[in-house]
């Protein structure tokens, strides 16, 4: 299997007279869903229905909801890692600042060794 992606003409914001360039952007081939995620995993198992599986997956993800919130950092092992980050405008000193500048919030994803190699060996065709 390869990764597909599309070419989208960009423009360099930090100098909008430069000629345009195009770049790839990946291209999801499908969605797996949730149902679909548990009933594969359940297939690899002789001792655990799809059933069970979704049941653990929507637990793991009312934890994973909770200690996020909590500013924890999340680690599934060699899976990877999940963090809050945030953005905020600026304030001129330490004392100006307040909760109230900051903007937005996003949940980060570090992979973790298996995928790293995964991300190294990736092959790639345009799609059609």
């Amino acid at each position: 299997m390869s990764v597909t992606y599309v070419l989208a003409q960009k423009g360099n914001p930090g100098n909008p007279e430069a000629p345009k360039k195009f770049y790839a952007l990946a291209k999801a081939r499908e969605e797996l869903t949730f149902r679909q995620l548990s009933k594969e995993i359940s297939e690899g198992s002789t001792t655990v229905s799809d059933s069970d599986v979704l049941a653990v997956l929507n637990d793991l993800s009312k934890i994973l909801k909770r200690h996020l919130a909590n500013g924890e950092i999340v680690r599934f092992g060699d899976f990877g890692s999940f963090q809050v980050a945030i953005t905020s405008s600026g304030a001129e000193t330490a004392e100006k600042f307040n909760a109230s500048l900051i903007k937005d919030a996003k949940v980060t994803f570090r992979p973790g060794i298996d995928l790293r190699e995964m991300l190294a060996t990736l092959r790639y065709e345009k799609a059609k």
